[in-house]
């Protein structure tokens, strides 16, 4: 199996404090632009790559999806959804990413949310993508922004105040491996330039339609002003794209 600190017990109850875990997509800074980029889904069999706490298999169906499928390595957070979900048209599997074996044309979107920075073998895992989707299918995903995880420590520049002076970019175009810090955990994470993801997403054969980097609305930075920080370095990378 691949890294998997979910199912660790003191990494997952710390996870499922945060907001995005407790309330759902709302929640979440970047579910705004994540979900105006979301094709119909209306009568679409959908894939959720990463699915947690299964949100966004839970959306899909209360759009209309005709069927959804949920992978995730952690068993405690298949467990959670499990709890979650109450519909015989969403199922869950249990398997990393990278070991996804479904047949050809086996779905009409496939969706995930901030889990493809943990993936070792980006290419291999695209080319998987575009062979499982439907002609005409989509790809919608975000992920952790490259310059966000440039940096092992992925933090601020502080003052002597302790004080916010700056977000630090480093070591840019050195991709590979990020030993991070995520919950006060050791978190392996795999790091990216734009253009490599980009290029990349193509060779895979994907035609790319679309991508931004959002900052929370007004609404959530004025309920959480600890979120007005996220309008002065673009943390999340969104991606959509059709087979």
């Amino acid at each position: 199996m691949k890294q998997n600190k979910y199912d660790q017990p003191d990494f997952f109850s710390a996870y499922s404090q945060m907001p995005r875990s407790a309330k759902g997509l709302e929640a979440a800074g970047e579910w705004h632009a994540f979900q105006s980029m979301l094709p119909e889904l209306h009568g679409k069999r959908v894939l959720d790559l990463g699915c947690g706490f299964g949100w966004h298999c839970r959306y899909a169906r209360e759009q209309g999806a005709s069927h959804v499928v949920g992978v995730d390595i952690s068993e405690k957070m298949l467990e959670r959804a499990k709890e979650m979900t109450n519909d015989d048209k969403i199922q869950y599997h249990r398997s990393s990413m990278e070991s996804i074996k479904f047949k050809e044309g086996s779905f009409d979107v496939v969706i995930s949310s901030l889990a493809f920075h943990y993936v070792q073998d980006i290419a291999t895992l695209f080319e998987e993508i575009h062979r499982v989707l439907s002609p005409d299918g989509a790809l919608v995903f975000s992920m952790e922004h490259p310059i966000f995880t440039s940096r092992a420590d992925q933090d601020w520049t502080y003052n002597e105040a302790g004080e916010i002076r700056h977000w630090p970019v480093d070591h840019y175009q050195e991709e590979g491996i990020r030993h991070t810090s995520f919950l006060t955990n050791d978190v392996i994470k795999y790091h990216r330039t734009s253009a490599t993801l980009i290029n990349t997403l193509l060779s895979a054969g994907f035609q790319l339609k679309e991508i931004q980097e959002p900052q929370p609305t007004k609404e959530m930075m004025a309920a959480q002003p600890t979120m007005k920080e996220e309008s002065r370095r673009p943390m999340f990378l969104l991606l959509s794209a059709l087979k």
